[in-house]
């Protein structure tokens, strides 16, 4: 399958970092969704981190909005914290609500430690950086989650137990929102780079912030698998 189209600088991010974005995205928790052979135990516990990780996701998304130069952007960035929010973290409440864990159990629960390496790198790069710096960390999630979601959607056994959270990330609604905040990071770079925008100097730093994060994304697997 070939990468969804997201928009010129994920795709030359994605191009930038091969080997890291195969790890994440073809990972053997990745691949237990697709099969139905990961443990329940796997998924449960990777549903509670991914829970708290939402929630600090969710607020540098937000601390997008401040660093924001265009109304477009964040139209971008306040609409997709609502995504988050009101609509991605529902499926977690809903799911562990059925294993007996509450909202407010998932809320308070402890972050672990690749969680927590995630999650402070993400929001380090918003606030030590600019719009650029911030969206470059926070892109791995969000289009590798839409690329993971597509294929799994047309290559998943029939009667994987993780259909819903396939679907979650396969639908219109999700898909829509990753063209959208494609659209808004090929803007955004730019009009502040130009159009040569991977000629410039600034380019090699923003692929470490992408191939950083990514990275980090096979942690938060790593850890998903641990749990079981």
């Amino acid at each position: 399958m070939s990468a969804p189209e997201y928009g010129r600088v994920f795709a030359k991010l994605r191009e930038g970092c091969p080997t890291p974005w195969a790890a994440y995205t073809q990972h053997a928790f990745v691949e237990g969704l697709r099969d139905g052979t990961l443990p329940r135990a796997s998924f449960l516990h990777y549903l509670v981190q991914d829970y708290v990780f939402l929630v600090h996701f969710a607020r540098a998304w937000s601390l997008g909005v401040v660093k924001a130069e265009t109304l477009d952007e964040m139209k971008i960035c306040a609409r997709t914290v609502d995504a988050l929010v009101n609509h991605e973290m529902s499926l977690h409440v809903k799911t562990c609500a059925a294993a007996g864990i509450s909202e407010a159990a998932l809320f308070a629960a402890k972050e672990d430690v690749e969680n927590l390496a995630y999650t402070r790198y993400v929001l380090d790069a918003g606030v030590q950086g600019d719009f650029l710096d911030l969206i470059a960390a926070l892109a791995p999630c969000c289009f590798g989650y839409g690329e993971i979601g597509l294929r799994l959607a047309q290559t998943a056994v029939p009667d994987t137990p993780y259909a819903e959270w396939i679907a979650t990330y396969a639908d219109d609604d999700y898909q829509q929102v990753m063209a959208d905040v494609g659209a808004m990071f090929d803007g955004a770079v730019v009009r502040r780079l130009g159009d040569a925008f991977d000629t410039t100097p600034r380019w090699a730093h923003l692929q470490t912030r992408f191939t950083t994060a990514t990275e980090l994304e096979v942690g938060f697997w790593d850890m998903g698998l641990c749990g079981a």
